[in-house]
Formats: C-alpha cells, structure tokens, sequence
C-alpha cells in the first residue's frame, strides 16, 4: 500500500496565530515572572526536544536570575499532527538535578501525556522543586490532569507550526506561530 506524502504548504500562505513581536512580549513577562519568582536562588530549565529549544532559548535570555539549561528528547507525534499517546524517551538530561530548582520547558502542553510522563520522570531525581512552563497549552485536548506554572498562551485545539514547532520536522524555522492548514 503506498504511503502519502506530506503536503508543505508555504507559511507565508498560513494564518498568524502569534507574531514575532507578541511572542517575546510575553516570552519576556514570563522571564519577569520566573525571575521574581526565583529571586536570589540558581534554576535549571529543562527543555523538551525539539520543540521548545527556540522558546527555551528566548525564555532563558529573559530570566535575571542565574540558569542553566538541560534537554530531554522524547516522542509522541511522529510524522502526523495527532499524539500517538505512546511517551518514547529518546534522550535523558546530562546533568544531575537532585536538590535543584527546575522549571520543564516544553513547546506545547496538549495531552498532558508527555509532561505528565517527563514530570514523574524528573521527580525521581529529586529536584528542590519542579515547575512547568509552556509556550503554548491547549487546555480542551487534555486527557491527563497536569497544569504548567508559566503559560505562554492558551490556544484552541489547532494544529500549529512556527517557533520551534513542526510539522514533519518542518516549519520550525519560522519566526512567528501560525495555524497549519487541514490538508486531508
């Protein structure tokens, strides 16, 4: 049976959801917010790869408090635009975490699956504390209850490309987040 082949279609062609300019708005409130939140004290971020390496790198320029950052790869999309519900882990942090602030930095909170997975799996290295923080979070596909700390914005259940996000590892190169066309 022969497979189809993606459509990738132009994103100047696509809808913008979130510009550039809005996005480091907001990227720079929620840097205010951990800052202040964090005053004093050193965190870790810990980015979801590869969707949200552009936001963490945004998001850890903006916080005044001292960081550094980590990456954990996993899988639950694929090639499609709907989360296969299977959690692969592809990749795990380099560095010790225990008795450390860590904030998980992920692209898009959608599921829950994978941050709901990723979080019990961090809480086994025993962090000082662990907190969540999300470009994007899209409340109504929620099938497990987790919540981010820091929300970047609330968006309806649409798929979306731009700024770290992909559709078969295109489009994360584009700097604003627009909406992908339905291309059944």
């Amino acid at each position: 049976m022969p497979t189809s082949t993606p459509v990738f279609p132009p994103a100047s062609e696509m809808e913008v959801l979130f510009s550039k300019a809005e996005i480091s708005e907001r990227v720079s409130q929620l840097g205010a917010q951990i800052s202040a939140d964090y005053s004093g004290k050193s965190i870790v971020l810990i980015g979801v790869l590869k969707g949200a390496a552009i936001f963490l790198a945004d998001l850890a320029r903006s916080i005044e408090v001292d960081n550094t950052f980590d990456f954990v790869a996993v899988s639950s999309y694929g090639r499609g635009t709907v989360s296969s519900g299977a959690v692969k882990l592809i990749k795990d942090i380099d560095n010790p975490i225990e008795g450390k602030e860590v904030i998980l930095v992920e692209d898009i909170l959608d599921t829950g699956l994978t941050l709901s997975y990723l979080r019990g799996m961090m809480l086994q290295h025993r962090p000082a504390s662990l907190k969540i923080a999300t470009c994007l979070d899209k409340p109504e596909r929620r099938l497990v209850p987790i919540d981010a700390d820091y929300v970047g914005f609330r968006i309806p259940n649409q798929f979306v490309v731009g700024y770290g996000m992909d559709y078969a590892e295109h489009y994360r190169n584009v700097e604003d987040i627009r909406l992908f066309p339905d291309t059944k």
